[in-house]
């Protein structure tokens, strides 16, 4: 994550982060770094629906892709990177070692990421299978495959 950060105030660009399975175990990665303050504009821990929605996720994404869905990643990095005024917005669901009775679609143990680029209006988007036996080492293979495309996308 240094050097995400690194390149990100050497480019003079910022970002925001919307989370949900990982907990702001990205977020807590960038604030880890000396002068993530100069880089990081917002983030949010969205655990439900309600606030996914109140974050502005479309609730009929949700309904016809389910919460756990690329397409609802890619509506949680593009608002959180326009509620942030951010050049970059990361948007992250998936459900990982556990059932969720509240939403029953989706695949389990699969993890969905987008970048939103705001500068160039574009997605990258990521699908990670859960293969670690723990919740956190889960979440640290998420962190760290998304730091190798957050490396990858501000690089160009």
């Amino acid at each position: 994550m240094q050097e995400v950060v690194n390149l990100l105030t050497k480019k003079n660009k910022t970002i925001a982060t919307m989370e949900s399975c990982t907990g702001g175990g990205v977020v807590n990665a960038i604030t880890n770094i000396e002068g993530a303050s100069e880089i990081l504009k917002y983030s949010a821990v969205t655990y439900s629906n309600e606030y996914k929605i109140k974050m502005g996720v479309s609730s009929e994404v949700i309904a016809k892709y389910s919460v756990y869905s690329i397409e609802v990643a890619k509506e949680m990095a593009f608002n959180i990177s326009k509620f942030a005024n951010s050049n970059y917005g990361v948007g992250i669901t998936g459900k990982l070692n556990r059932l969720d009775i509240n939403n029953p679609y989706g695949e389990n143990n699969i993890t969905y990421v987008a970048i939103y680029d705001k500068d160039y209006d574009k997605y990258y988007t990521l699908t990670i299978k859960s293969t670690e036996s723990t919740r956190a080492l889960n979440k640290d293979l998420i962190i760290n495959k998304i730091v190798d495309k957050l490396l990858e996308v501000i690089r160009r």
